[in-house]
């Protein structure tokens, strides 16, 4: 389907979500894919989860990233999806009132109150627009939302179709572009587990910290400049800490709170007039960064020293 086509729905979702959707060309084999992560994003994306993605979107089947907190999943689930489709894919954070009206589509209560719930009231929604638009949508942590709300997203999932009943409308994907990301913390015990038949019909990823060595390689691309202020004897000493917190902590820092301490740490050498950052900047950045949780105070001062 097209902008101008004479759906009233489709031409209500361009109205609102075309002009806010970011475009590119797209890009989809394997080795391409993964320069353009790391040239364009600056993300460092192990060659098999790429690998594998693209044979799940090949035959049409959503993914499911599963890791600790702070893998990068939904970084690099939103790159892949934007590269794949050439279009910025939707992100939707889940939580426990996720429903068909917040993900697909509703009804503006005053206008349906006066002109009826019909197309003119019909307000689309994110997973809806993905579908008519050919781009991705990244559904996150997913284990958030309720059993109610996985099972809506079965018939979508299987069938590549969305069905409005109140419109007597069911809305097909018509090319590849549309494709799904699920990402889920199955270590958070807060969280709910995902159904049997949700779990057939994905192809899980699974997500791990990186080693020193990638995590080494991503601060060198996310710092770009700022790193030749940092010595290998910081950047090895804050990467120790971290895989000591991640260890013990109960907050675990991800690769962002390593991107996060370490650029404050350049950015702090930089104000005081240091060429180099000291060990003495990187605990002060340190301290700032990852006190998260009261109980690792303790924790993060004995590593810092």
């Amino acid at each position: 389907m097209v902008a101008g086509s004479m759906d009233p729905i489709v031409r209500k979702v361009y109205d609102i979500y075309g002009q806010v959707i970011e475009a590119r060309q797209p890009v989809r084999d394997p080795e391409g894919m993964i320069r353009a992560l790391r040239e364009e994003f600056k993300l460092v994306v192990k060659p098999y989860v790429v690998y594998l993605t693209i044979s799940a979107f090949i035959n049409n089947r959503p993914v499911l990233y599963e890791g600790p907190p702070g893998t990068g999943k939904t970084e690099i689930g939103e790159a892949i999806l934007y590269l794949w489709s050439g279009r910025k894919p939707f992100i939707l954070p889940c939580s426990e009132n996720y429903d068909e009206y917040r993900v697909i589509g509703d009804f503006h209560p005053a206008i349906a109150m006066s002109k009826g719930f019909n197309e003119e009231s019909f307000i689309p929604r994110p997973l809806l627009a993905g579908l008519i638009m050919e781009t991705g949508v990244l559904i996150d942590e997913i284990r958030r939302s309720s059993e109610e709300f996985q099972n809506l997203l079965l018939d979508i999932i299987d069938k590549r179709r969305i069905i409005i009943p109140e419109l007597k409308r069911v809305y097909r994907q018509n090319g590849s572009g549309f494709q799904v990301v699920f990402t889920s913390n199955p270590y958070d015990i807060a969280q709910g587990e995902l159904s049997d038949a949700f779990l057939r019909r994905v192809v899980r990823i699974e997500f791990q910290y990186p080693s020193m060595e990638e995590e080494y390689e991503i601060v060198e691309l996310k710092l770009g400049g700022l790193s030749s202020r940092l010595s290998d004897t910081v950047i090895f000493k804050a990467l120790e800490a971290v895989r000591k917190l991640r260890s013990k902590a109960v907050y675990k820092p991800g690769i962002s709170d390593t991107v996060a301490w370490l650029t404050l740490t350049a950015l702090l050498s930089n104000i005081k007039g240091k060429s180099k950052a000291s060990e003495e900047e990187l605990r002060e950045a340190g301290r700032a960064v990852l006190y998260k949780n009261p109980e690792d105070e303790e924790l993060v001062n004995e590593i810092l020293g």
